[in-house]
């Protein structure tokens, strides 16, 4: 294996000693630690880490060494873990119906580099979008669905995103509901965007109702989706203060505003291997300007 920078996640039952046992591991193993950030649930006994390890250029490992040697570990102290070897950049492909703003922001953002994936693919139910992803030259693909026709078509985009090996699949506002079959396929990588008035103001119009009681808050949740909807593990999270002089349009305005910055930041801690999902709850890291 040639220097370069990995990334351990690791969660495991928390004990004595466990990170003298990590950090041991892999200075034995040749690596010089670049960023350890780490946390335990106290009341639940559960140990979470994120670290990023360089390795020294004259140690020879390969990447199934470096995993058997670590599974050895792994196993006797219980750990879950996954290795991200940052040798390729994430395939993402975002899924839209007739709302543009999350869009637009991913896109504009991909295209200026801040974030470090490959926009493969832009997957929607409708055409109204498609001029978007044309002016940003992503190939634009439809998949107009009904009730009947529901499972062929997410048969159809399951074959379309193992075709482009995508990693991570983004809701910008695609307003279907996925079944659970197809969300089995891309367990804890689809990530998915809604206002955080759920669940007081479900369906159509949310905004209007919520100027009709008099809101005084406004946000948005971004979450890996599963079967159970909009209860996913959540990534991300952000609100606003509002009054009385707020009006419908404003709200929506606002938060569709709110909507893009909080959904760019849970797909680039996805990314970046900032998050450890643990059962109903993801744990994100911070950045560490690294």
């Amino acid at each position: 294996m040639n220097p370069q920078v990995v990334t351990f996640l690791i969660k495991c039952p928390d004990q004595k000693g466990i990170i003298a046992k990590l950090t041991g591991f892999f200075y034995k193993e040749g690596f010089n630690i670049i960023s350890s950030q780490q946390y335990t649930n106290s009341q639940e006994k559960k140990f979470f880490m994120r670290i990023r390890l360089a390795s020294d250029s004259t140690v020879v490992l390969s990447k199934a060494e470096l995993e058997n040697r670590f599974e050895t570990l792994a196993k006797s102290y219980e750990i879950t873990w996954k290795i991200d070897y940052g040798s390729k950049k994430q395939k993402v492909a975002i899924m839209v119906s007739h709302t543009s703003h999350n869009l637009y922001d991913l896109l504009q953002r991909h295209k200026e580099q801040k974030l470090s994936c490959e926009v493969v693919v832009v997957v929607s139910n409708h055409l109204k979008l498609k001029p978007v992803a044309d002016m940003f030259g992503i190939p634009f693909h439809y998949a107009p669905v009904t009730n009947e026709t529901k499972v062929e078509q997410e048969e159809e985009l399951i074959e379309l995103f193992n075709s482009y090996k995508i990693d991570l699949i983004v809701m910008a506002r695609y307003m279907q509901i996925l079944t659970a079959n197809f969300i089995s396929h891309f367990p804890e990588r689809i990530i998915n965007i809604h206002h955080s008035f759920l669940p007081a103001f479900q369906g159509a119009n949310p905004y209007k109702r919520a100027y009709e009681r008099g809101v005084k808050l406004i946000g948005a949740t971004a979450h890996y989706a599963t079967e159970n909807l909009d209860e996913g593990p959540i990534i991300e999270q952000d609100v606003e203060r509002i009054s009385h002089e707020s009006t419908t349009s404003s709200l929506k305005d606002l938060g569709a505003d709110i909507e893009t910055l909080v959904l760019s930041r849970a797909v680039n801690f996805h990314l970046n291997d900032q998050i450890i999902v643990d059962g109903n709850k993801a744990i994100v890291f911070p950045e560490t300007g690294e």
